[in-house]
């Protein structure tokens, strides 16, 4: 993982895009952590904005928590199965 100060960061901003690729780089604000870039090089737009949202993550969890039914049901009850 690499460190640079914000006013080094703004310095070399395309070297840190690039290192962030292959590892994480924490910015610093007067020593101490202030941002995470984290490199996305090769993903899908959809796939990193639905990774990045809250909202999104809120309503898996929510899902998750609900009561699940069994895929024999499922397959019941949409006709799959007789």
């Amino acid at each position: 993982m690499k460190t640079i100060s914000m006013r080094d960061l703004q310095k070399r901003i395309k070297d840190c895009v690039e290192k962030s690729q292959d590892g994480y780089v924490v910015v610093t604000r007067r020593g101490e952590p202030a941002a995470l870039l984290i490199g996305v090089k090769g993903q899908d737009w959809e796939d990193i904005v639905l990774q990045t949202s809250r909202s999104f993550w809120k309503l898996i969890q929510r899902r998750r928590s609900e009561k699940t039914v069994p895929l024999q049901e499922a397959r019941k009850r949409l006709g799959g199965e007789k």
